[in-house]
């Protein structure tokens, strides 16, 4: 069974979520803090929740709306009306139970409220009652009215008039007075719809373990039902381990309890790490002492079980609270989980609060890997956040915006690029991520500087290709980063992505240094910065020296013909400077050329627009640019067989 959309009115900071639908597997709510996102899941846990939670007219109803509760009185107020959707193994049961066609529709609503509790269920009775009647074997001459009845009410009624009814008839009027108040809407919410419908989880970033808590506390507010959630998923881990707090009252038991709580918490350790990736040398143990002298209460009372985790790459262990929280919560709702999943017979809709809340973006990537993997291909799964790493940008139909208005209080939405600014912040974030990673770079990646670096080694690819010789491999991503300052910034990022990165920089860059120093960190391949000159033979060389004199300057006078008075020729520069932009730009200040600058983009531009009517390259340089390719293919990353 499926939960398939929702509705909240009255509660909190909603007056009226309005109708929102909810996915199959999973569904995020993304809005900004204070937008009412704990809300709505609030409202969805007291569907059926795993643990007893009621709405509270005088808590929960909206304060600024005191007008319209004082109208309502003492009337049951609907809260959450929810849509669930039967699958087909449940449709087959009951089928087989009341006959094919049964229901009207695959889908029932369930409203809970203040003082409202109820089903709304379409069935079709005349298929219902069609079904009930097909074994009663009754002569002709008195099955003219039960052949009548439309409805379970007129062939019950039909059945009490005969005289002499079969053993059949009499058994399905039994059927039916068994029935709550002998209707079958009530029959289908009691058999299936109350029972297969899903336990609502709720877990939140407050609700982890503690890192050492009182035995005989424990048991105390175990048995008056006062336990918090983070203390409960603490009892889940003993009880996974098969021990129950009495056993710690009994001295010489310890180093059994210790043993088995060792092993237990290898297990959920195991599993944590199956999909937390941040440090894997991290294990829990779990330890029974003595109350300290002087502890405050409870913990003055022993014996005292305390959750330690050992970082077993520095050797030491530390309490359990003093951890990364991000792990905490991670091992913490793991235990109160896979219990929970243990304990419970049927589907399970899991309400997860801001989850990712105190974790780093890796790390949230590695939650959205749990919750796809191990949750959602079991349970549906609801969850909140404000961060763009939480969101996936492959799955955006998951999104559901929340955003509280001044005027309506708290909505929830499917239109999610209708969202105010602050709302869509961790969507636009979240494709700009993915489209760093998709769009500009590869697993093979090549850094260049500009946008001009990009399309001469397009065009001088294809022009070397023509000719016979060895183009750019294709599984280079050509990334121009805007600029040579920012070359070791973008290899460091994109290294520490487990990207193979290359860069192919001017000789005079002056960030050269700083990237050379990356390969001494693996954040690039290695000899993966290429410098011109190894081509030119120049001490100092840019692109544009690749290219002969009178070619390059080809370019520059067809790209700037609308600002040079006459073409610039060889004798015009300063044939001194090994580089021919640096001649041409001092040419451009000299003579106010363009206001005295030199775009190096636009004879780029030209060649790229022009280059059919423009002079092929020679031999020489050809060689050259194939020599300039070989190389940076020889840094492609070899594929593992």
């Amino acid at each position: 069974m499926k939960l398939v959309k929702a509705q909240v009115t009255y509660y909190r900071s909603i007056a009226d979520s309005e109708e929102f639908r909810v996915e199959d597997d999973v569904t995020c709510l993304v809005g900004k803090n204070e937008s009412g996102k704990t809300n709505a899941l609030q409202a969805l846990f007291r569907l059926k929740p795993i643990e007893n939670k009621a709405f509270d007219k005088v808590v929960d109803f909206p304060a600024n709306m005191g007008r319209k509760r004082r109208e309502l009185g003492e009337a049951a107020v609907p809260v959450i009306a929810a849509t669930f959707r039967y699958d087909d193994h449940e449709i087959k049961m009951i089928e087989e139970d009341l006959g094919h066609g049964a229901l009207a529709s695959r889908e029932f609503t369930r409203t809970v409220g203040y003082g409202a509790r109820y089903f709304s269920h379409t069935v079709n009775e005349a298929a219902i009652v069609n079904h009930l009647r097909s074994g009663f074997d009754l002569p002709a001459s008195v099955a003219g009215d039960i052949a009548k009845a439309k409805t379970v009410a007129q062939l019950l009624a039909a059945i009490d008039a005969l005289d002499e009814p079969t053993a059949g008839a009499t058994a399905t009027a039994d059927r039916i007075r068994s029935w709550r108040d002998q209707r079958v809407q009530l029959y289908l919410i009691d058999e299936y719809a109350e029972p297969y419908m899903p336990h609502f989880v709720y877990f939140g970033d407050y609700d982890i373990m503690p890192g050492k808590v009182s035995i005989p506390d424990l048991m105390a507010r175990q048995k008056d039902g006062t336990l918090e959630r983070g203390e409960k998923a603490l009892i889940s881990l003993l009880d996974m381990a098969g021990v129950s707090l009495d056993e710690f009252s009994v001295t010489d038991n310890h180093e059994r309890l210790i043993r088995e709580l060792e092993n237990t918490s290898n297990a959920i350790t195991e599993e944590v790490f199956e999909y937390w990736s941040q440090n894997t040398d991290l294990e829990v143990d779990l330890k029974v002492l003595q109350a300290e002298a002087g502890a405050r209460a409870p913990l003055n009372v022993g014996p005292i079980l305390q959750v330690r985790v050992r970082n077993r790459r520095h050797g030491v262990t530390v309490p359990f609270d003093d951890r990364s929280r991000g792990f905490v919560w991670f091992f913490s709702f793991l235990a109160y989980f896979n219990k929970v999943e243990e304990n419970t017979k049927g589907d399970l809709i899991l309400l997860l609060d801001e989850p990712g809340l105190s974790l780093h973006g890796r790390a949230q990537e590695d939650l959205l890997k749990l919750i796809d993997e191990r949750l959602a291909t079991k349970h549906q799964v609801i969850y909140t956040t404000h961060s763009p790493f939480m969101v996936s940008p492959r799955h955006f139909e998951r999104v559901r915006t929340v955003i509280d208005h001044i005027d309506g209080g708290t909505k929830v939405s499917e239109e999610i690029f209708r969202a105010d600014t602050d709302t869509a912040f961790p969507l636009l974030a979240a494709m700009g991520i993915e489209m760093t990673q998709t769009l500009f770079v590869a697993d093979d990646t090549l850094l260049v500087e500009g946008p001009s670096d990009m399309i001469y080694l397009e065009i001088l690819g294809d022009a070397a290709e023509s000719t016979g010789r060895t183009g750019l491999d294709p599984r280079w991503v050509v990334t121009p980063i805007g600029g040579s300052g920012k070359l070791s910034t973008f290899a460091t990022l994109l290294g520490a992505n487990k990207i193979n990165v290359a860069v192919l920089v001017d000789s005079s860059t002056k960030d050269v240094q700083a990237v050379q120093q990356l390969r001494a960190n693996d954040q690039m391949a290695r000899n993966g910065l290429v410098e011109i000159k190894e081509f030119t033979g120049a001490a100092d060389a840019d692109i544009e020296d690749l290219f002969p004199r009178e070619f390059y300057l080809e370019l520059v006078n067809r790209a700037y013909v609308n600002e040079l008075t006459t073409p610039i020729n060889p004798g015009d520069l300063n044939a001194k400077d090994p580089r021919i932009v640096r001649q041409i730009e001092a040419h451009f200040k000299k003579n106010k050329v363009a206001g005295g600058k030199f775009n190096h983009y636009k004879p780029a531009r030209t060649y790229l627009r022009e280059q059919a009517s423009l002079p092929d390259l020679d031999a020489t340089t050809l060689d050259l640019i194939e020599k300039l390719f070989q190389r940076l293919n020889s840094l492609i990353r070899k594929t593992k067989k």
